[in-house]
């Protein structure tokens, strides 16, 4: 039964609005004038070929997942149906498109889907590492707590991003404004002092000629360049979507020097914490195992948890099988057996996660302070290699006049 929303106005003149299922337009009006409300306007808000359209493609902001996610674990914790609680938190949200999509989730549930299979069909809205955790809570009647760490997960996820973004605007800035500016140098100021030397018939330096070649290179082929380097990097970015390629690159990075480090810490971080979260929720291991994979950005690492998986689904211990995989720091191995030998796995890992998220938090604010000192360096270095070769032949032509 599709959902539509209303506006009407009561007897006293008072405006509301809402959401009513009903075979039709014309059964909304009819309800709502039972209500004893004057119906306004009247819209559906789901397209009838199901979980389609142009919804499947939208994507709602981690701001409004926090808020989307903390609103229905605390519905379904208080016992309120899914379907209910879906329409209830759409009605808090503001845009028309973010209600769509989960008028078109509740509208799939209402039609016998459950609430992972529904996400499933709208691969955009939500993350793999959500669907995975929804799908892991359901099956183990957990939704509500998998919902609401899911909450705090998204919104430190966010904190995070915004801080790194907000530490890397001004290096990213300083890096263009200085590249611009070096460019317009060459394309432009270059070419009018060199023909000021060639006119007085100068010898001149190394490095001013070197920095004439550079300006006539621009001049001649930088548009072409630029260009090729465009075709270059789509046909890059569409080589790393295919699984085969992205598995092989992703294995490379687990190995490469200087960047390997920073690749598993992010993902040892990315899993024990999902892993703790599910765990502590009263997942199932396994099913919890199988949503943590689900949130490893690296595929290769991915991979050697999908074996993880499969072992212990087999029966064997899972520290013994995160050791085995061998792309996990010993310290998350040693917290794993602990855990184990315990009875307090969940607390374990969620130690181990805090850990290796700190660890990772510091490795990031290294890089992220390095990154404006590397910036200043390269681009002054630059700068001074220009300024230096206009400057010698100058010293240069004032010798011979004297």
């Amino acid at each position: 039964m599709p959902t539509f929303s209303y506006q009407a106005v009561d007897p006293v003149g008072k405006r509301t609005k809402g959401f009513l299922d009903a075979a039709n337009e014309a059964a909304v009006r009819a309800d709502l004038r039972r209500r004893n409300l004057l119906p306004l306007s009247v819209k559906t808000t789901k397209q009838r070929s199901g979980l389609g359209g142009s919804n499947r493609l939208h994507r709602l902001s981690l701001k409004k997942q926090v808020l989307v996610t903390r609103q229905m674990a605390t519905l379904v914790g208080v016992k309120v149906r899914i379907e209910d609680a879906i329409r209830i938190v759409a009605t808090q949200l503001t845009g028309a498109r973010d209600k769509a999509l989960l008028l078109d989730l509740r509208s799939a549930i209402v039609d016998g889907r459950s609430l992972a299979d529904a996400l499933d069909q709208m691969p955009c809205g939500f993350d793999e590492y959500f669907r995975a955790s929804v799908r892991a809570g359901e099956s183990a009647g957990k939704l509500a707590q998998v919902l609401e760490h899911l909450a705090s997960h998204i919104e430190n996820r966010a904190r995070n991003r915004q801080s790194l973004q907000l530490a890397l605007i001004y290096p990213a800035l300083l890096a263009v404004v200085s590249v611009g500016v070096i460019v317009a140098l060459l394309v432009f100021v270059v070419p009018d002092i060199v023909r000021v030397f060639t006119t007085r018939g100068a010898d001149l330096p190394g490095l001013t000629l070197a920095l004439i070649a550079v300006s006539d290179w621009l001049q001649r082929w930088g548009l072409i360049a630029a260009g090729v380097s465009v075709v270059f990097f789509v046909a890059l970015v569409s080589v790393l979507r295919i699984p085969e390629m992205r598995l092989k690159m992703d294995r490379v990075l687990t190995r490469a020097p200087m960047v390997s480090q920073l690749v598993l810490q992010l993902n040892s971080a990315q899993f024990s914490g999902t892993l703790a979260t599910l765990v502590k929720s009263g997942v199932p291991l396994a099913d919890a195992l199988q949503a943590a994979a689900g949130t490893v950005p690296n595929r290769f690492i991915r991979s050697r948890v999908a074996e993880i998986t499969r072992n212990v689904q087999d029966g064997a211990p899972l520290s013994r099988s995160v050791q085995a995989a061998q792309v996990f720091p010993p310290m998350l191995v040693a917290m794993i057996a602990s855990g184990e030998a315990g009875g307090t796995l969940g607390d374990s890992l969620d130690r181990a996660a805090n850990d290796q998220a700190a660890s990772l938090k510091v490795t990031v604010s290294t890089i992220v302070a390095l990154v404006e000192p590397a910036v200043l360096l390269i681009m002054g270095g630059i700068v001074m290699l220009l300024v230096m070769s206009i400057l010698m032949p100058i010293v240069g032509l004032n010798a011979l006049a004297g």
